[in-house]
């Protein structure tokens, strides 16, 4: 349109939502290709709002933006995706906001990362395909270590990481990842794992959530392992993760 403002459609997963005036909100979006966006939904606080329902938190919806000033504003937007089973649900809704929050604290404007979208949709897809909530635990916790693995903060999992020893019974998130039992007496606060432990931990990053989804996994261990991702993303995304901690405490 000629004199109008500048138009680019978007898919997106809405990562977070932030009360603007009376009725409007800042959307931050996780955009197709892995970037962070934040754009301005007028009217999306309004019962009955044609945005509102497309711009609930997990939704992927495709936008149309208009270029502002500071902030793009939403034009259009067509729902592709609600995640519908987890609406409703404390335990789903809580393991989805996790996820949200370490996706929010992982991507960045103006900087595409293609694996970012995929793997962010597929984890809230397993939130709502986890049959407990041991289940929901792991699929936060192997979230969590995948993407920041990816973004480099991969913890070493295959043998001793201060001295190379493949004998490794401890985790330490500010060491970086295992240990064996003599070097783990010098390092605080190293946590104590037992051999599946261990392997759970690895499983964690080298499986695929279709494979977490159907695991035999007991409630104790899914706890253990959604605490240390989030000790992980803590210390490395160097934030507190509030997201997490409401899941850790419910």
């Amino acid at each position: 349109m000629p004199g109008g403002r500048k138009t680019t459609r978007l898919r997106a997963i809405v990562l977070g939502r932030t009360k603007l005036a009376e009725q409007d909100l800042i959307l931050t979006l996780l955009a197709e290709d892995g970037s962070q966006v934040r754009a301005v939904a007028k009217g999306a606080r309004k019962p009955g709002g044609h945005l509102a329902s497309r711009s609930e938190l997990f939704c992927e919806t495709d936008f149309l933006l208009a270029h502002g000033r500071s902030l793009a504003i939403v034009s259009e937007a067509n729902l592709t995706c609600a995640h519908e089973a987890l609406r409703g649900d404390l335990a789903r809704v809580s393991a989805a906001s996790a996820i949200a929050e370490a996706a929010r604290l992982t991507c960045y404007e103006d900087m595409s990362d293609p694996f970012l979208y995929p793997i962010c949709s597929r984890a809230l897809t397993a939130c709502e395909q986890a049959a407990d909530q041991a289940h929901l635990d792991i699929v936060v916790a192997a979230y969590a270590f995948k993407v920041l693995s990816h973004a480099g903060w991969r913890p070493e999992l295959a043998s001793c990481i201060a001295c190379g020893d493949a004998a490794v019974s401890y985790f330490s998130t500010m060491a970086g990842g295992l240990l064996c039992a003599s070097c783990a007496k010098d390092v605080e606060a190293a946590t104590e794992l037992s051999a599946s432990e261990v392997q759970w931990l690895r499983a964690l990053i080298m499986s695929t959530f279709d494979a977490l989804l159907v695991a035999d996994v007991n409630a104790e261990l899914a706890a253990l392992m959604v605490s240390l991702a989030h000790s992980w993303c803590a210390v490395h995304l160097d934030a507190r993760l509030r997201a997490f901690e409401f899941m850790l405490s419910v």
